[in-house]
């Protein structure tokens, strides 16, 4: 069962990571449909998919040292800080 949800966590991880990578230009390119968000947005878009793509390896390797709860904790935590960003309302 642990291997079923950390295999389903690289699989959503994955998907947050292209999506991520998709919109980029959104946010930090310099077009006029561009946020400008500067090196900041960069550095933290970046992070964002480096997060997505290490938290199933390191999930992985919790497992395989005997730690399968903690590893599917860690695997699925870049899709929980996304579910609680959207819960976070705008300040307009």
């Amino acid at each position: 069962m642990a291997r079923g949800l950390l295999i389903a966590a690289v699989v959503v991880d994955a998907g947050i990571a292209v999506l991520i990578t998709t919109i980029s230009g959104f946010i930090v390119g310099s077009g006029p449909e561009s946020m400008r968000a500067g090196a900041t947005g960069g550095a933290i878009l970046m992070a964002a998919v480096l997060s997505c793509l290490a938290a199933p390896a390191i999930g992985f390797a919790m497992q395989k040292y005997g730690r399968p709860v903690g590893g599917i904790i860690v695997a699925w935590l870049p899709a929980l800080v996304g579910l609680i960003a959207l819960m976070v309302p705008p300040n307009y």
